[in-house]
């Protein structure tokens, strides 16, 4: 066991560390894990809009941006994800695991986000007060620990986690599988890049 820097934040304070802080500043890579995906409001650029858009713009700066998550992301993030060229171009990949429920956020493999908050409006979103969810989280840059949870997600992102699972029989999209086949649908027409 040995001492870690980090801070402990709740509410409001996740969105502006995490999000608009931290999320919103990436200069090589964000990845998320999440058991739920919705299409959170964020500030950006002097309004709220989707974090699709935030997104878009990351992609654009040349920001790999990788979520890997339980099950299929809600319709709004479906609609919202099919406007943007970038991302169904491969700007924005996504992973579904029905085994993944833990929620992390990494950025530029520098800095992490672990807690109890998915990755929807009412737990990182900018909702109010009376609509967020009680969450709490840890953020640090604490190198062992963003190691440590990054290893996990890319355990699961490459299938390693595939072989020995017991779930894979009903599993939507077995990540180990070749990729030749059909990936499972994004909204009407395109698919998951892998």
């Amino acid at each position: 066991m040995r001492a870690i820097a980090a801070s402990l934040l709740q509410g409001s304070e996740l969105y502006r560390e995490v999000i608009r802080d931290k999320l919103a500043h990436a200069r090589e890579s964000v990845l998320i894990a999440t058991s739920n995906l919705k299409d959170l409001q964020v500030e950006h650029e002097g309004r709220f809009a989707s974090v699709l858009a935030l997104f878009s713009e990351l992609a654009g700066r040349g920001v790999e941006l990788r979520i890997l998550h339980a099950e299929l992301p809600s319709r709004p993030f479906r609609a919202s994800f099919e406007k943007r060229r970038r991302l169904t171009a491969g700007g924005l990949s996504l992973k579904m695991c029905p085994r993944v429920h833990f929620k992390a956020v990494l950025v530029d493999d520098a800095w992490a986000y672990v807690g109890s908050a998915n990755f929807t409006g009412a737990g990182l979103g900018a909702r109010g007060e009376g609509k967020r969810n009680f969450e709490l989280g840890l953020c640090t840059e604490d190198f062992e620990i963003v190691d440590r949870v990054k290893a996990l997600f890319e355990a699961i992102w490459t299938g390693a986690e595939c072989a020995p699972c017991r779930l894979r029989s009903v599993c939507p999209d077995p990540i180990g599988e070749p990729e030749t086949r059909p990936l499972v649908r994004l909204g009407r027409a395109r698919r998951l890049r892998r």
